[in-house]
Formats: C-alpha cells, sequence, structure tokens
C-alpha cells in the first residue's frame, strides 16, 4: 500500500472523477462507480488478487442486508400507488401536517422511524408516502425528497438504539448511562433535523428532479372518484408501519441488558425485527389492498416492483462495492491516526469521525472507529466525565452524518428513489449532510461551553 498522503489524494481525485463521469459524461452511475473501484485499488497498490473479491464482497454485502428489503419495498410501494392506498396515506399525512408544510411531516416521521430503523430500510419503506404527498400537494419533489431523508439521518447517528450510536456509548464508557445519551442524541438531533429541513426547502427552490416533471394522468379528484371508496385506515398503515413497528421492537430487544429477556420473547422479537423478514410480513399485508387476486394484481403490479427495484439494487451495491475498496485500502485509518495526534478539544472527535465518514462512506463504521480511537484521548480533551462523554458520543455522530456522498449507499438509496441526477444530488442532499453536520457540531460546542463537564 502507498503512504497515507498519497491514499488521502487518491480518494480526492476518484470522487472528483465520479463527479465529473456522472455529472458532466453522463456516463451510468453503475459502470463509473465499478471503474472507480479498479482505478482506486490499483492506484493504492492493493494486490491484484484482492481487487476482484474486495469489490464483489462490498457489492454482495450491501444486497444481502438491503437487496430483498430495495425490491419487497418496491412492490409495497407499487400496490400502495395502484390500489389508491398512497392517496389515502398522504391524507392522513396532510391532515396533521397541512397542505402548507409537508416537509415539515415528512421529516418528523423520518426523525421518529430512523432511531430504531436503518436509514436504507426506512427511505424504501417511505418512498410511497413521498411520492403521493409530492402529487397530491404540488409541492417541490427536492424539497420533499431531501426532507425525509435528511430527517432519517438526523436521529440515525445520534440516537441508540440505531446500532452506530449504540456501540459509540459503548466504546467512549457510556453504556451503564444509555438513557443520557440517549436524552442528548433526542434533543440534538431535533435541531438537526430541522436544520435538514430549513435546507431542502432552500434546494428545492434551486433544482429539480424527475418528479417534479411527472404529472398525474388525472387531476387528484377524478383520481379519488377513479379509485372509488379508498382502502380503510388499517390496510393503508399495516404495509408500512407493521414492519418500521417490528424492526423497532428488534431493535430494543438487542439492547444492553436484554429488556425483553432471552427465551422465546427474544428469539421472536429478533426474528420478527430482522428487515427482511418484517418488510416481507408488510408485504403480505400489502395484499390486502389488492381489489382481486388476478393476474394483474398478482403478476404485473408485483412484477413491476420487482423491475423497478433492479437499477436500485445495482448502483446501491457499486456505491458499497466502492465504499468497500476505501476501506481495504485504509485511508480512512490514515485520516483517523494522523488526526488524533492533534488537540482539537470537542471538535477532535468530529474531525475524525467526519475525515473517516467521507472516506469510507459508513456511518456505522465512523462511529464505532472514531469512538475507539478517542477513548483514550478523552482525559487530555477535558471529557473524561459522564457529561463529557455523552458530548463526546454526540460529536462523534456529528462527523458520522459529514458527508453523504457516491461511496455511501444511503446516497444511492435517495439518489435512485428521488430520481435526481447525481449531479442535482450532491448539490441537495450532500450538502444538507453537510449543513447537518456542522449545525450540530455548532450546538455540541455551545453545550461544551455552558455545562459542568
Amino acid at each position: 500500500m502507498v503512504s497515507g498522503p498519497v491514499l488521502i489524494l487518491i480518494l480526492i481525485l476518484s470522487i472528483g472523477f465520479i463527479i465529473l463521469a456522472t455529472a458532466k459524461l453522463k456516463i451510468h452511475p453503475f459502470i463509473v462507480l465499478i471503474t472507480a473501484c479498479f482505478l482506486v485499488a490499483l492506484a493504492a497498490g492493493m494486490p491484484l488478487k484482492k481487487i476482484g473479491t474486495t469489490i464483489s464482497e462490498g457489492f454482495g454485502s450491501i444486497l444481502g442486508n438491503i437487496g430483498i428489503v430495495i425490491v419487497l419495498g418496491t412492490i409495497i410501494g407499487t400496490i400502495l400507488e395502484k390500489s389508491g392506498a398512497a392517496i389515502k396515506l398522504a391524507d392522513m399525512v396532510l391532515k396533521i401536517t397541512g397542505k402548507k408544510k409537508p416537509g415539515l411531516g415528512l421529516s418528523l416521521i423520518g426523525y421518529i422511524v430512523s432511531i430504531p430503523v436503518f436509514c436504507d430500510s426506512a427511505y424504501v419503506i417511505l418512498s410511497s408516502l413521498k411520492r403521493s404527498i409530492i402529487h397530491k400537494t404540488g409541492k417541490s419533489a427536492v424539497t420533499l425528497s431531501v426532507a425525509l431523508a435528511t430527517g432519517l439521518y438526523a436521529s440515525h447517528t445520534l440516537v441508540p438504539p440505531t446500532p452506530g450510536p449504540l456501540a459509540a456509548a459503548g466504546n467512549l464508557g457510556m453504556t451503564k448511562q444509555l438513557g443520557l445519551v440517549i436524552l442528548f442524541g433526542l434533543g440534538i438531533s431535533l435541531i438537526t433535523m430541522y436544520a435538514g429541513n430549513v435546507w431542502a426547502s432552500y434546494s428545492g427552490k434551486k433544482h429539480q428532479s424527475a418528479e417534479d416533471t411527472e404529472k398525474p394522468k388525472l387531476d387528484y379528484t377524478e383520481i379519488e372518484k377513479h379509485y372509488g371508496k379508498l382502502p380503510s385506515g388499517f390496510k393503508t398503515l399495516a404495509p408500512i408501519f407493521i414492519p418500521i413497528i417490528l424492526i423497532a421492537l428488534g431493535s430494543i430487544s438487542d439492547l444492553p441488558g436484554k429488556p425483553l429477556g432471552e427465551d422465546s420473547a427474544y428469539r421472536i422479537t429478533a426474528f420478527l425485527g430482522y428487515p427482511m423478514n418484517a418488510l416481507f410480513i408488510g408485504f403480505l399485508f400489502s395484499l390486502l389492498l389488492l381489489p382481486k387476486f388476478t393476474r394483474e394484481t398478482l403478476s404485473e403490479w408485483i412484477g413491476g416492483g420487482i423491475k423497478s427495484a433492479g437499477p436500485i439494487i445495482i448502483i446501491t451495491g457499486a456505491g458499497a462495492a466502492f465504499g468497500n475498496v476505501l476501506q481495504a485500502t485504509q485511508i480512512g485509518e490514515n485520516l483517523g491516526q494522523t488526526l488524533s495526534d492533534y488537540h482539537l478539544g470537542i471538535f477532535l472527535p468530529f474531525i475524525i469521525a467526519a475525515a473517516l465518514k467521507t472516506a469510507q462512506g459508513s456511518s456505522t463504521v465512523a462511529l464505532v472507529t472514531a469512538s475507539a480511537l478517542v477513548a483514550p484521548l478523552l482525559p487530555g480533551l477535558g471529557l473524561e466525565s459522564s457529561l463529557g462523554r455523552t458530548l463526546a458520543v454526540m460529536a462523534v455522530g456529528a462527523g458520522a452524518m459529514t458527508v453523504s456522498h457516491a461511496n455511501d449507499s444511503f446516497f444511492w438509496v435517495v439518489n435512485q428513489f428521488s430520481k435526481m441526477d447525481v449531479a442535482t444530488s450532491y448539490k441537495t442532499f450532500t450538502i444538507a449532510t453537510l449543513v447537518q453536520g456542522l449545525l450540530t457540531l455548532a450546538v455540541i460546542y455551545v453545550l461544551f461551553l455552558f455545562l459542568p463537564i
């Protein structure tokens, strides 16, 4: 492997190549990402026999975790749309938020859902709701897409029992005081969520996606007449929120101390709460929405969902492969070790986590690695107390959301399910994660100044 500074240069050049090839040359993202994998691996001096397996493992690992979830999620979304349930769902949300602030409603939904559920799965599950609200309100698709994505992202890196912040709390000695971490995470991530929502509103005025140009074939009053009586609230909500509830219970069952025990209750909730299992149960509930069990509904509707999932899956897999190559080249570790030599107080955990996140793509890896690097440095940083350790967890979480780009599978999920081109995704969602991370750090710094650390 080559030296640390050269690895950082390789990282910068590879990101520039991806942006140029996808945004300017309009080459398909899958080809660009796979090409970037080979270029980075060769430039970094990775052994030739490891290059193919590293790419394949990265591609396969993410699809093993989320591939079937994407397929089931798109099928559920297709059934919701074709049955009229998406219209019903949009009506229910808009009754709560009002038609003037649907973006804030989606941000709040994302903020709540992502506490127990990974961003990728949650965005897939909620994308049909987002699409329906876009058509129902006529609001900017970019605004609503980024609002949902940043709402999910806010709590994902800051609030246990999401695995990343949970592991960071453990590494920084806060396992027995997890409630304190959750309390701070909930409060700080609300500000983070709102920052994402504000940026979503701003970026929606500047940019458009394909969803903005897709017009419904009929006026929505006519569409409601076309469907006749819309599905009941339970049939509409069940395919989306039953999987979310099951995944949440699965996360709770895995908390330290095993609150549900380790016997049958734990085994059942662990099984039902596994995302693929939960989404399959959601799919079964979505069958209640079918007007009839016919060739059209069982083959064409479901087949349409599977067809829509294909491009999303391969691009998400390619993004994960790129991230895996970057991890294998140890770019993140080099950045982290270099930065740990500097005494930067509460800023150090953020900078290390942000460097790791930007370098290799995974927020969870950034949270775990950065917290492990920072843990022995806490006394020297003046963060040895419980409040200090809690703020260190928050700072690591803020860094782990800064920034989401081409090596992050969530970036590609948002990109594909929002029908944005890559350049627009960078200008809207990637910048949103930068804004969220920096504002979160500012909040943490203010707390550091005024709390009795």
